[in-house]
């Protein structure tokens, strides 16, 4: 089954900054804690669940059948590099909650991983018209080490927000720090402010 065609591309504002401490590059550096985690499409799953009045668990098929969309962003790894032209292809996060449609009490999300890595993130950073679920990385279908078959992209974080192998959203009231964020990494991880690791950390 294949997507629907979007109708235009999504760009994230201008910037012609690099985000302080950050370093050009044209590669996509890859890094992973642990191995790179090789899913059958026949057994890949998401669901999408907590505080939403709509619960829903998608097989690939499925997924591939919800319309999807094009952004157009840079994305800023937490090590320092920048990578700044990147196309995105996949479902707006915007769409999910439109189809799960979270209740008022939800304020974060969890995504959850296939390898049991996890990250946290305000529900309103995920509400802004540009972070999506992507199964693509410049017209290609994501390799197996950048993340694929899905990943969440959040261009107004650094990377590791943007986590790999997706299985999972949560809707949650409070906040719950995930794998690297209780091992130091910032809670909030905007690359604009440098919040690399914890204040007292740093």
């Amino acid at each position: 089954m294949l997507f629907k065609r979007p109708d235009q591309v999504k760009k994230a504002p201008p910037k012609k900054d690099v985000p302080p401490g950050q370093f050009l590059t044209e590669k996509f550096p890859v890094l992973t804690y642990g191995p790179a985690q090789k899913i059958d499409l026949k057994e890949w799953r998401l669901r999408a669940f907590g505080l939403v009045d709509n619960e829903i668990e998608l097989n690939w098929e499925e997924f591939s059948e919800l319309p999807w969309s094009t952004v157009e962003a840079p994305f800023h790894c937490v090590t320092q590099w920048s990578k700044m032209e990147n196309t995105w292809e996949g479902l707006l996060f915007t769409d999910l909650a439109a189809i799960v449609k979270p209740k008022d009490e939800a304020k974060f999300v969890i995504a959850h991983c296939y390898g049991d890595y996890t990250t946290n993130l305000p529900l309103e950073v995920l509400m802004d018209g540009m972070s999506l679920l992507a199964h693509k990385h410049d017209g290609e279908p994501l390799a197996t080490e950048h993340g694929g078959p899905l990943r969440l992209v959040v261009p107004q974080r650094y990377g590791w927000k943007s986590a790999k192998w997706l299985r999972g959203i949560e809707f949650i009231a409070e906040d719950r720090p995930g794998f690297w964020e209780v091992r130091g990494y910032h809670n909030n991880g905007d690359f604009w402010k440098e919040e690399r690791f914890w204040p007292e950390l740093s």
